[in-house]
């Protein structure tokens, strides 16, 4: 039976019915994050301006536009992002999901590992944070949990399944091979955002153009009618991660509202991590993992990039790229940070539109 901390009020009052609808429960939690951004912004970002005397460490290996342009400017406001997708997620989604619950452990678990790491990095006044494996490590635990949750709450047909785009009816059996696999795409996926949040702007859109396609594949996997028409798995409780997506979406654009160029705030670590995180999940609970690839491919190039140019490096003491990830290789170009964000945001949304296409087109 559904359930919110909203949904007592359809017993009392007959107007509230609309709260038992999902998608009238979508539009509230947009409209609850936008808003929660909008009251709570000013107040998150002068109080990480008392705490951050000198905002977010700059890379002294960076660009050095970013030394003079960005400094001062403070950092984890992805708090504010969390905030904002948690309340209203709490307060329109159907707390009874237990896939909601398993997406919301990914996202605060992934944001408490960034908040620490982005803690220390401005207490320290370091850009070094929590070392590496150490992050990594803390990943794996909640990926575990959250993947073994999720394969326990699916219908067993599906639970270990991994579905090809573009094909019909095709399902492979990873076996206990899907664990590990679903625990490499919430991982690779917050890492992979993580590493494209470096200009004002650049991330959150990708993401919200992201959480938009995977908010419309959970209402679809989620449905049985339309799963059946469009010949894809359907997995039934998926569609209330319409709710969460929504409420990312919201909470989104309230933090672009203060991050647009020139940025009074950076997301950090705090909100990379947990939002590359959510989208993992999500195509997880949707057995949509390889269209993340798709939607997401603005992330996997940034971190493709980065991974070429370290290997070339090592093996032949040469760079591909003027500097990885590959937003600064244009930086060093002489692209100007709006029109590297633009046309970044340009590709998000082309690549958003081929992996919906796989929906249809099998």
């Amino acid at each position: 039976m559904l359930y919110n901390f909203l949904y007592p009020l359809a017993d009392d009052f007959a107007i509230f019915n609309l709260f038992r609808y999902l998608t009238f429960r979508t539009g509230g939690a947009i409209m609850t994050a936008l808003m929660i951004s909008f009251i709570f912004g000013p107040m998150v970002i002068n109080w990480l301006k008392s705490k951050q005397h000198r905002g977010q460490p700059i890379r002294d290996d960076g660009p050095e536009s970013h030394i003079i342009a960005k400094q001062g400017t403070p950092t984890m406001g992805g708090f504010l992002i969390l905030l904002a997708l948690g309340t209203a997620t709490l307060l329109w989604a159907d707390l009874t999901n237990a896939y909601v619950w398993s997406v919301l452990l990914v996202t605060l678990g992934f944001g408490a590992i960034g908040f620490a790491d982005d803690y220390l990095k401005v207490s320290r006044h370091n850009p070094k944070g929590v070392p590496g494996k150490v992050k990594l490590l803390m990943e794996i635990l909640i990926s575990f949990a959250a993947t073994m949750w999720i394969v326990k709450t699916s219908n067993p047909d599906i639970a270990m399944g991994l579905t090809i785009p573009f094909l019909k009816n095709v399902l492979i059996d990873l076996g206990w091979f899907y664990i590990p696999f679903g625990m490499l795409v919430m991982v690779g996926a917050s890492n992979a955002v993580n590493l494209t949040d470096g200009l004002d702007g650049l991330a959150i859109v990708p993401v919200m153009i992201a959480g938009t396609s995977f908010g419309l594949i959970a209402y679809l996997v989620g449905n049985t009618v339309f799963s059946d028409y469009l010949q894809i798995r359907a997995v039934p409780g998926a569609g209330e991660l319409l709710v969460f997506c929504g409420a990312l979406i919201g909470a989104g654009l309230g933090f672009l509202w203060f991050n647009a160029p020139p940025a009074m705030v950076f997301m950090g670590d705090t909100g990379s991590l947990a939002m590359g995180g959510a989208l993992g999940a999500i195509s997880v609970v949707t057995r949509h993992e390889i269209v993340l690839a798709v939607i997401g491919g603005l992330f996997v190039l940034e971190t493709v990039s980065v991974i070429v140019q370290v290997a070339s490096f090592k093996l032949t003491g040469r760079r591909v790229f003027r500097m990885a990830p590959l937003h600064h290789h244009y930086e060093k170009k002489g692209w100007a940070e709006p029109t590297i964000v633009i046309r970044f945001w340009i590709i998000a949304v082309i690549l958003a539109l081929i992996g919906l296409a796989s929906l249809k087109l099998r």
